[in-house]
């Protein structure tokens, strides 16, 4: 299970400070156009993060485990939001590109592997999110 992350706001218009215990920091803000002091990555650009670090982690751990020769990948990730009537549906577009003298069974391989990130499978199932005051 992931560590407790604790998100707070203050005074500075839409700046938020997590503290991921024991000793992580991070900041998240909204840009000066809408309002924010752009001190940080808005929330959307730290939700697309999580998933690109999870697809290169992984990636990464398979080749070093199969002994693959990838010597570096890249994510490069977008997001757009589609409304419609009676929906809203969320496009991300990965694309990934993969450094090494890799075979083209492994790049897709490879590929395959990426999907199979912890980030990937958790939003690629329903999700519940329950809050709560404390």
């Amino acid at each position: 299970m992931a560590r407790e992350i604790s998100i707070t706001i203050g005074k500075d218009r839409y700046k938020t400070t997590a503290n991921i215990e024991p000793a992580h920091v991070l900041i998240a803000d909204e840009p000066k156009t809408v309002g924010g002091t752009d001190q940080g990555p808005t929330p959307s650009e730290f939700f697309l993060t999580a998933l690109g670090s999870c697809k290169a982690i992984t990636m990464r751990m398979y080749a070093d485990r199969k002994s693959w020769p990838l010597e570096a990948a890249t994510v490069k990730l977008t997001m757009e939001i589609k409304k419609s009537e009676l929906q809203s549906t969320t496009y991300i577009k990965c694309h990934i590109e993969l450094q090494g003298e890799l075979s083209e069974k492994q790049r897709n391989r490879i590929l395959k592997i990426a999907e199979k990130c912890p980030i990937h499978k958790t939003l690629s199932n329903p999700i519940v999110i329950e809050s709560n005051l404390i």
